[in-house]
C-alpha cells in the first residue's frame, strides 16, 4: 500500500488525489488529503465571486474525488512551525504532495500603501467569501469613490461585486456581514486601472463583459486613452483573445452615455506611485501617465492625475510564501523542482512533491492545474518502487490523533455545510456561509466524528 498525503485541497491537491486514485501501476494507494482549513476546495471556495455560480459548481466534480474510498479529508490540519511539522508528516507518509498555492499578494512598492483605507484585493475578496482568517472590516465604509489597481480577473470580480446591488447578491452565499455591507454601500465612482494597454490586459473577455450587463451602472472608457497602445488601431495582429478585450472597449468607448447610479472608468497607461490621506486615511491616489517604450513595457512620462478614493484595492498579482523544512526560490516565489519532485540543492529530494501554483508559480485558470498535478504524479508514481520500501504506519490519521490533533473529517465538513444551509434558510436566503473560525469548527464537531 502507498501512502500519500497532500497538503493543501483545493483544485491542483484534488486534481493530484485523482490522477492517484485513476492510475492502474500501483494497485494500493491510499490519500489523505490536509488542509489548514475546516472546509475544502481552497480558491474555489475561498476565491471564485460569489455571483459565479458556474465556476463554483465545480466544487461538485471536487466533491466526487475526495468521496473516493480511498481519499480522506483531514481538515483543520496546518502543517508547519504552528502546528504538524513537515518532518514528521514524511515519517507517517511515503510520500507527500505539496500543493500550497501562492498565499502573499505583490505589494505596489509606494509611499502610502499601508493607509487606512488601502487594501489587497485578496483581502477584500476573503471578507466577501467569508475566508475564516478575514479581516472583518467593512471596507466600503464611508467610501464614495473606489479605486481597483489592475487589470486582472480577480480586478474585474472586485469591481464587479462593489457595483453589485443588494438584490443580485441575496441568492449568493456571501455571509451575512459582508452582505448587509455591500447592500449599505455608498460607493458610486469605481476606476479600475492598468499601468499598461488594453491588449496587455490580463482580464478574460468573457469576465470583462459582464460589467457592461451591470444593472444601473454605466461603463466609461476615454477613447484617447485606448488610442495611446500601439495595437488599438488596427488589432488584427493580436492573439484572438487581446483582439476581443479591446473590441469590446472598443465598443463602449463609442457608445454615447447610459446613465446609471454608478460609473465604471477603465483606465490605461497610469501607476501609482502615491497613496495620498486626509484625516489619517487614503483619499486620493496620484498616478503617472505612462506611454509604450517600444519593447511591450512602458515607461513614465513625468505626468501626473490624482484620483479620489476613500477605497483602494490592490490586485497586482500573488507570490508564494515559504514553507518551513522545504527549499524555496524567493525570486520566483515557488519551490524548485524536477516535474514536480522537489530539488534540494539541486538534488531530488526522495517523497517529496509540489502542483500548483506553489509549483510553477501564480498563472493560468482553475483547469491549468489538472495536467500540472497530472506531471506531479506520473513522477511519484515513477519513485513508488523505491518510496514504499521504507516503513510507515498502517493508518497515519490515527497516529495524529494519538498525537492529539483532531482533525475535521469529510462527515464535519458535511456538518458545516447543513450549518450554512440552515443559516440561509433562518435569514430568507438559500446557503450563507459561516465567517469564523469558532462557528466552523463548532459545526464540525456537532458530529460524533467517526473514529
Amino acid at each position: 500500500m502507498l501512502h500519500v498525503a497532500v497538503v493543501g485541497s483545493g483544485p491542483s491537491g484534488v486534481y493530484a488525489a485523482q490522477s492517484l486514485v485513476q492510475q492502474s501501476q500501483v494497485p494500493g494507494v491510499r490519500v489523505d488529503v490536509l488542509d489548514r482549513l475546516p472546509c475544502p476546495y481552497g480558491l474555489v471556495r475561498y476565491g471564485v465571486a460569489p455571483d459565479h455560480e458556474k465556476i463554483k459548481s465545480l466544487q461538485n466534480n471536487l466533491r466526487t474525488v475526495l468521496e473516493h474510498e480511498q481519499v480522506r479529508f483531514l481538515g483543520g490540519i496546518e502543517v508547519g512551525p504552528h502546528g504538524l511539522p513537515a518532518a514528521r508528516l514524511r515519517e507517517l507518509y511515503h510520500a507527500v504532495v505539496y500543493c500550497v498555492g501562492a498565499a502573499a499578494d505583490r505589494r505596489l512598492g509606494v509611499p502610502g500603501e499601508e493607509l487606512p483605507g488601502s487594501w489587497s484585493a485578496t483581502e477584500f475578496v476573503s471578507w466577501y467569501s467569508a475566508h475564516p482568517d478575514a479581516i472583518a472590516d467593512g471596507f466600503v465604509l464611508g467610501a464614495r469613490a473606489a479605486v481597483v489597481i489592475g487589470v486582472g480577473n480577480v480586478a474585474v470580480d472586485v469591481t464587479r461585486i462593489l457595483a453589485r446591488g443588494a438584490a443580485e447578491l441575496n441568492p449568493t452565499d456571501m455571509p451575512q456581514g459582508a452582505l448587509a455591507a455591500l447592500a449599505h454601500s455608498q460607493v458610486q465612482d469605481i476606476q479600475m486601472v492598468g499601468r499598461r494597454g488594453p491588449s496587455q490586459a490580463r482580464f478574460t473577455t468573457k469576465e470583462l463583459r459582464e460589467l457592461g450587463a451591470l444593472p444601473d451602472t454605466q461603463v466609461i472608457v476615454d477613447p484617447e486613452e485606448l488610442a495611446l497602445d500601439p495595437a488599438y488601431a488596427d488589432p488584427s495582429a493580436l492573439p484572438a483573445a487581446q483582439r476581443r478585450n479591446v473590441e469590446v472597449l472598443r465598443g463602449w468607448a463609442t457608445q454615447p452615455p447610459r446613465g446609471g447610479s454608478r460609473r465604471i472608468r477603465l483606465r490605461f497607461f497610469l501607476r501609482p506611485v502615491e497613496l495620498l490621506p486626509d484625516e489619517g486615511r487614503v483619499s486620493t491616489v496620484r498616478f503617472e501617465r505612462t506611454a509604450p517604450d517600444g519593447h511591450g513595457g512602458v515607461a513614465g512620462t513625468g505626468q501626473y492625475e490624482d484620483v479620489e478614493a476613500q477605497l483602494v484595492l490592490r490586485s497586482v498579482g500573488y507570490r508564494g510564501v515559504p514553507l518551513e523544512g522545504l527549499p524555496f526560490d524567493a525570486e520566483h516565489g515557488t519551490v524548485p523542482h524536477l516535474a514536480g519532485r522537489v530539488l534540494r540543492e539541486g538534488s531530488v529530494a526522495p517523497g517529496e512533491y509540489v502542483a500548483g501554483w506553489i509549483k510553477r508559480g501564480p498563472t493560468g485558470v482553475i483547469g491549468t492545474n489538472r495536467p500540472c498535478a497530472k506531471e506531479t504524479v506520473t513522477s511519484l508514481l515513477e519513485d513508488a518502487p523505491e518510496l514504499v520500501q521504507r516503513e510507515v504506519p498502517d493508518d497515519p490519521p490515527a497516529v495524529l490523533r494519538a498525537e492529539g490533533l483532531r482533525p475535521v473529517e469529510w462527515s464535519g465538513w458535511l456538518a458545516i455545510e447543513r450549518a450554512e444551509a440552515e443559516l440561509g434558510a433562518s435569514l430568507g436566503r438559500s446557503v450563507v456561509k459561516l465567517p469564523d473560525w469558532q462557528s466552523l469548527m463548532e459545526a464540525a464537531r456537532s458530529v460524533q466524528q467517526s473514529h
